[in-house]
């Protein structure tokens, strides 16, 4: 009940809220990054149609999806991959965009797209003085050339994928980028061993310089319903072609990056940065089905919903940090975690960060009711519901698993 007054509290701004969040990703990036620092973007559904308390809830899709909107800025570390902390969340709901960079629920204006805001995130990301350059990695809803001239002209780095019918000039040429990635085929290298839906195999990568030339066509309409063109300066681009090949050479996957990334950065490691992407599918997998279960809260309007997000990402914070900690007080604390998760693992992978997750919240439970009550007061009344003989003592028993027992 604390907690429910605490989420719908107003005197509690989401700007407030996420401080700890910032204050984590200043300590963790200096750490954990070389010369920059991944900035991740993208947008997730919440579903909550059957949630009739919520008044605030808009469509999402079809008519039956409806829900809210969450935009989350996830920063990755540019050596390793390690996700270090969300430095941004926002939640559009029908009321407007309640997000962690402001004290209100702010409108949302009906003709305003994802990519508008999102330069928006990048100046916010650049204030709060990393340490280290953002890169701004984002998948194909990213490809507008109106937004990557405006992000370049702020002097925004950015990673972003691209399909193959985009035009471009490369070498002169008027080209689409399927006829460069052809033209590209003798000078792909090999980067590294990866895994492909769990099965070896290779990725080949490739690069080189286009220009985009052409007027941007934005989504948005006239009053005539009509697109317009808009024009603006020639944009010099790095593009990098990432493949996959199994051990026969087949082409598996492949995918077409966009990024104004500096030449010194290799191109292989500008691939790498971007298959680090997914970083931020596992913390939404984290907040909804794998953790935290967010799509059945019960929270009535998206402010408390905004509030109670940014705790959840302290708590992924925190298991973050537990899975980074090395040397042997690190491995125990996982392995302790593990146990008291209940959650069963391969020996190859002896930790998950679910079970991190799911093991951490038994462990702050037992914390908490240790303060209460005495150890013997907790034995007295497992020996009551279990019906075992007060005098009988405790055995240690070996547990080889960290599953319950059969």
């Amino acid at each position: 009940m604390a907690a429910w007054r605490f989420y719908h509290n107003p005197r509690v701004s989401p700007k407030i809220l996420a401080q700890p969040l910032l204050d984590a990703a200043r300590q963790a990036v200096p750490v954990t990054c070389d010369d920059y620092v991944l900035a991740v973007h993208d947008w997730s559904q919440l579903d909550f149609h059957t949630h009739t308390a919520k008044h605030d809830t808009m469509v999402l899709g079809q008519a039956e999806e409806i829900g809210y909107d969450l935009h989350t800025c996830l920063l990755v570390s540019d050596t390793a991959g390690e996700p270090l902390a969300p430095v941004y969340q926002g939640v559009q709901s029908a009321r407007g965009l309640t997000s962690s960079r402001t004290l209100h629920t702010n409108p949302w204006p009906a003709d305003r797209s994802h990519l508008d805001a999102l330069v928006e995130t990048m100046n916010f990301v650049r204030r709060q003085q990393l340490g280290r350059t953002a890169v701004h990695v984002i998948d194909a809803e990213a490809a507008s050339v109106a937004h990557f001239r405006a992000w370049a002209k702020a002097s925004h780095l950015f990673l972003v994928r691209v399909k193959d019918s985009r035009v471009v000039l490369h070498a002169g040429c008027r080209r689409q980028l399927h006829e460069v990635v052809q033209q590209l085929q003798p000078r792909f290298a090999f980067a590294r061993e990866v895994l492909h839906h769990g099965q070896p195999a290779q990725q080949f990568v490739a690069e080189t310089e286009v220009v985009l030339y052409r007027p941007a066509k934005p989504w948005r309409k006239n009053q005539d319903g009509r697109r317009v063109t808009v024009k603006g300066p020639a944009l010099t681009l790095r593009l990098v072609v990432s493949q996959v090949r199994d051990a026969a050479g087949q082409l598996l996957a492949e995918w077409r990056l966009l990024t104004n990334v500096p030449g010194s950065v290799l191109a292989a490691q500008v691939a790498l940065w971007y298959y680090w992407r997914w970083r931020i599918e596992s913390y939404f997998k984290l907040l909804k089905s794998a953790g935290q279960q967010v799509e059945h809260w019960q929270q009535e309007t998206a402010e408390a919903v905004t509030r109670r997000l940014l705790v959840a990402g302290m708590a992924c914070v925190l298991v973050w940090q537990v899975a980074r900690q090395e040397g042997a007080d690190g491995v125990s604390l996982r392995a302790l975690l593990m146990r008291l998760s209940g959650r069963a693992v391969k020996r190859s992978q002896p930790w998950t960060l679910p079970g991190l997750l799911a093991g951490l919240w038994v462990l702050l439970a037992m914390v908490t009711v240790s303060e209460e009550y005495t150890l013997t007061q907790l034995r007295q009344a497992a020996q009551s519901i279990l019906g075992e003989n007060e005098d009988a003592k405790p055995t240690n028993r070996p547990q080889t698993t960290h599953g319950p027992p059969p």
